[in-house]
């Protein structure tokens, strides 16, 4: 049985042989090798041979990946996991690379000697507070992952459920995730976008779109570009060549 990726506010994909065009994003963003070194351009400057970075949302970059694999975790900024890279960075320092699979384990305090996406993301959670989740917030959050395709939801959906003012819930969400309700419903749907995609691949954008809670595919282009940098349509052209963890 796989393991799953268990954080809300991360999409982990896994890349073959892929060249990656330049663009930016919304998502804090960690690329690292599996195997191979790679040569990505990142804010105008050219790193060769590299095994990863990490790069803050908005920083124009793009990978050649044409040899072996790569993992691209890309996390919701003001999730606490985003706000916990946040300080990673140094002044004026806008992405971080790896040399090595050695510099990777040690910047992210994994204890390994050998490389593996699945104790990165769990060293990376791990520096996370552990928190009790008033249960309120734990009604909200199950009732997204059950009516996420719904797209009659609405904040006052939210607040008719637990009986919370809106500033209030919208308070007491973010202090628990450090994300938005609306965020959070917004990385539920492309979540899913992404895996009907890459998944179902005679499927139609436009039917995921509808699917998984998009009034049309207008406005799930909008977003997924927005997030992630790249619209679902060049998602589904390199549907082969990519896998969602």
């Amino acid at each position: 049985m796989k393991k799953q990726i268990n954080n809300p506010f991360i999409l982990a994909l896994k890349a073959h042989n892929l060249t990656v065009e330049i663009h930016h994003h919304s998502a804090y963003q960690i690329v690292l090798s599996n195997d191979t070194p790679f040569t990505s351009t990142i804010n105008g400057q050219l790193c060769e041979r590299i095994h990863g970075f990490l790069i803050k949302p908005q920083v124009p970059h793009f990978c050649v990946a044409e040899k072996g694999s790569i993992n691209v975790l890309n996390i919701e900024p003001y999730s606490n996991v985003g706000l916990e890279l946040s300080g990673r960075f140094g002044p004026n320092e806008d992405h971080i690379v790896f040399h090595s699979p050695t510099e990777t384990n040690t910047f992210f305090q994994t204890g390994k000697d050998t490389f593996d996406i699945y104790t990165i993301i769990d060293a990376l959670l791990s520096t996370l507070q552990t928190a009790s989740y008033d249960e309120r917030i734990t009604r909200i959050v199950e009732y997204i992952k059950a009516n996420y395709f719904q797209q009659d939801i609405t904040p006052q959906t939210f607040v008719d459920m637990v009986f919370l003012s809106p500033s209030r819930l919208a308070a007491l969400f973010k202090q628990q995730t450090g994300s938005s309700i609306s965020k959070y419903l917004l990385w539920t749907r492309l979540r899913q976008v992404i895996y009907l995609t890459l998944s179902q691949k005679d499927r139609s954008l436009t039917d995921i779109a509808y699917e998984t809670g998009f009034y049309d595919l207008p406005q799930l282009n909008k977003y997924m570009y927005e997030m992630f940098g790249m619209p679902p349509k060049a998602l589904k052209h390199n549907s082969d060549l990519i896998q969602v963890y």
